[in-house]
């Protein structure tokens, strides 16, 4: 997996390349979390490169949900794919974080 970087209107649009799974895991969380601790409030993950999701990849996305939540900050999905967007419904994480269609309807509700 390989994650790039862009920002836009104040937000850091991570678009994660591959598989979110135990293997790559642990370089998304050192990721996110360093954008985190580097001052970053408002994070956006597009998944419309992302292919797959496990339990590894849903524990990452919790703990940056917290971490920005707990700093007043925000944080958001986009662009899942069928597959990945029913283990969000099933794990229940579509009621702990925001999910959109597009990264255009992510930004838009973000700087509202």
């Amino acid at each position: 997996m390989s994650m790039l970087s862009s920002k836009s209107a104040g937000v850091l649009i991570l678009m994660l390349n591959g598989r979110l799974d135990t293997n790559s895991a642990p370089e998304a969380d050192r990721q996110i979390g360093d954008a985190i601790d580097q001052g970053e409030t408002r994070v956006l993950v597009d998944f419309s490169k992302t292919d797959y999701i496990s339990s590894a990849g849903l524990r990452i996305l919790l703990k940056a949900t917290k971490r920005l939540k707990q700093a007043g900050g925000a944080f958001a999905l986009c662009n899942a794919n069928e597959q990945i967007h029913e283990v969000l419904e099933m794990s229940g994480f579509v009621t702990i974080m925001s999910c959109y269609g597009s990264v255009e309807e992510a930004l838009q509700a973000m700087n509202k």
